[in-house]
């Protein structure tokens, strides 16, 4: 009886593994467009800064918005003391006025033949450099205030009320609320990229919003070798909580010309010598399974891209349980 269970025993592990053995997975591929998802995490940023400043000297007078608050176009930011440069502009008028005066002076004295063309030359000469004089102290005058060029954000504040400004030194600098993800994307990558394509970005405190690429620079960073391209957000809430840094990720789909079979990776048995993917194909309906070798058009965590061309059969390649099968090479 006991070796009867021994006999009974040996039969039913040969049954299990040939159970076991027979026991795999298939999965038909056909040649299609190599398509992907690049997926990073980028930062949120302004499209667009800018440095305010004064033309003229002075002390500032006038200071209506401060750090993090927000502004309209054509707000009054700042202003300097402008009553120095008020008695500028109104003398070098009144020096205009006098110029103009002495040229229809010196006009009527030449039609009594009192004066010559070199008087009237030197006339009209003084008259276009006090015109020249009046429209600086005029430009001057203008520049003494700051307004809004767009509507916008304060970024930084550089002074305060009653300090002395130089012409040049940032008073100001302001950020227009239009928002960009800036990602950084290989020589590969962004080679896939194209401006005006449609992202997908996510921000944590609010749902998937739609952005397109709007800049794809030329050359890389010196310092990392990666393209930084930037993302605008037109849709972006107008009134959300958004922070210059704060991360967002990064979806962008992408379609090239090139044709490939998109393997899940457990189908891949190896890579050879030569660096081709070496898989378990049946070549043709009803024929025995063998190993096939194919160029590996891209590889990455989930699948294997097998170069292809557009006329290429579609390919059935066992995806589990190659391990358990002895196949022949072709």
């Amino acid at each position: 009886m006991k070796r009867l269970f021994t006999v009974l025993n040996l039969l039913l592990i040969s049954i299990a593994n040939i159970a076991f053995a027979q026991s795999y997975d298939t999965e038909v591929v056909v040649a299609d467009f190599y398509s992907d998802t690049i997926e990073r995490t980028g930062r949120l940023d302004y499209k667009r800064t800018l440095s305010l400043a004064f033309k003229s000297s002075g002390y500032l007078r006038l200071l209506n918005i401060d750090e993090g608050e927000q502004f309209t176009k054509g707000q009054l930011l700042a202003s300097l003391d402008v009553s120095e440069l008020k008695e500028d502009k109104n003398a070098n008028y009144a020096q205009l006025l006098q110029a103009k005066r002495e040229v229809k002076r010196i006009s009527r004295l030449m039609d009594k033949e009192m004066a010559s063309e070199r008087d009237m030359d030197n006339a009209m000469t003084q008259a276009e450099a006090r015109r020249a004089a009046y429209q600086v102290s005029y430009y001057n005058l203008e520049k003494a205030q700051i307004y809004a060029p767009f509507s916008g954000i304060v970024l930084a504040r550089n002074t305060e009320l009653g300090e002395l400004q130089s012409p040049g030194n940032e008073v100001l600098k302001i950020a227009k609320l239009d928002w960009i993800v800036k990602v950084a994307l290989t020589g590969q990558e962004v080679g896939q990229v194209q401006l005006g394509q449609s992202v997908k970005v996510t921000l944590d405190h609010m749902a998937t919003i739609e952005g397109f690429v709007s800049k794809i620079p030329a050359i890389a960073e010196s310092t990392s070798n990666l393209f930084i391209i930037e993302i605008s957000l037109p849709k972006a809430p107008a009134l959300s909580r958004m922070i210059a840094g704060q991360l967002a990720g990064v979806d962008i789909d992408f379609k090239s010309s090139k044709f490939v079979y998109k393997l899940p990776i457990g189908a891949l048995v190896a890579v050879d010598e030569a660096g081709k993917a070496i898989v378990i194909a049946q070549p043709s309906e009803g024929a025995d399974f063998v190993k096939q070798s194919f160029s590996i058009f891209q590889l990455d965590n989930d699948y294997v891209y097998l170069s292809a061309s557009p006329d290429d059969a579609p390919l059935k390649v066992m995806t589990k349980g190659w391990q358990n099968l002895l196949v022949s090479e072709q």
